[in-house]
């Protein structure tokens, strides 16, 4: 294959793919708001502080509300999350391994809990599709799987 396409692609939209854990969130996500209203709001006359909390944790769960977008070329990895672009290379990485919704990248050696901050989540599709040709691609390029 050219260095322009990718050798794997696919797209993951965690909101429109798990539906009843989607309107749990929602819910959660109201439930948590009429509660911080409650109290930064009505209780302490500071507005501030409820826009402040409720964005801030918000967009701590943005990537769960856009669709991502995964291409792996022979050389990189390139993820958009609607407007940010990210490109690592295979060498950034020492291992991988699966987790819950898909393959963490870490950049050390073994599993440490820095992953999630040093690291690159990849999160698969509903269909796990990918999954079988992610884990060979990774192998020959990364090939330390723990």
């Amino acid at each position: 294959m050219s260095n322009n396409e990718p050798n794997l692609s696919w797209t993951s939209h965690p909101l429109r793919d798990y539906p009843l854990t989607s309107i749990i969130l929602i819910l959660f996500i109201i439930v948590l708001s009429a509660g911080l209203w409650q109290i930064a709001v009505v209780s302490w006359d500071m507005p501030l502080f409820f826009y402040l909390g409720m964005g801030i944790f918000c967009f701590s769960l943005i990537t769960y509300f856009i669709p991502t977008n995964y291409e792996f070329y022979e050389d990189k990895i390139v993820i958009y999350y609607f407007f940010i672009r990210i490109e690592r290379k295979y060498s950034d990485f020492g291992c991988f391994y699966l987790d819950k919704k898909g393959v963490m990248l870490s950049t050390f050696k073994t599993h440490r809990r820095l992953d999630s901050f040093r690291g690159q989540s990849v999160r698969f599709s509903k269909t796990r599709a990918e999954k079988d040709e992610l884990l060979k691609l990774l192998k020959d390029k990364i090939g330390n799987q723990v």
